[in-house]
């Protein structure tokens, strides 16, 4: 690896994952599936910086000012089941390894970040 190679910053994006099946009914290829993602996006060029898996909709508690409710913000058939920030030469390259992201019945969108960090 050369020395531009480790320092080198390229843009993040965030991958937003929404899957119509609760967490614990995923098939075990899926599962195994987003374990391995990272290594499959890393051959293609990519690399996952975070992730997370989010517990199943029903344990969510939105809050709109001093209003607490149970439940997601918004109600749709696919919920927000994760999300993960990756780095790719650009957008399009974000958009091709998104599309490795193992799902049942929803999608991904990818939003791109904005840079705000301070530190050198």
């Amino acid at each position: 690896m050369t020395e531009n190679a480790t320092t080198e910053r390229r843009p993040q994006y965030a991958v937003f994952i929404y899957e119509a099946v609760p967490p614990e009914d995923l098939p075990p290829d899926v599962m195994a599936g987003h374990i391995g993602l990272p290594e499959k996006i890393a051959a293609a060029g990519g690399r996952v910086v975070a992730g997370l898996g989010f517990q199943d909709p029903s344990t969510t508690t939105a809050v709109r000012g001093d209003l607490l409710t149970d439940g997601p913000f918004v109600e749709t058939k696919e919920a927000l089941a994760g999300i993960y920030v990756l780095e790719a030469r650009d957008l399009d390259h974000a958009l091709e390894l998104a599309r490795m992201t193992p799902i049942v019945s929803g999608g991904v969108e990818v939003r791109p970040l904005v840079d705000f960090q301070v530190l050198p």
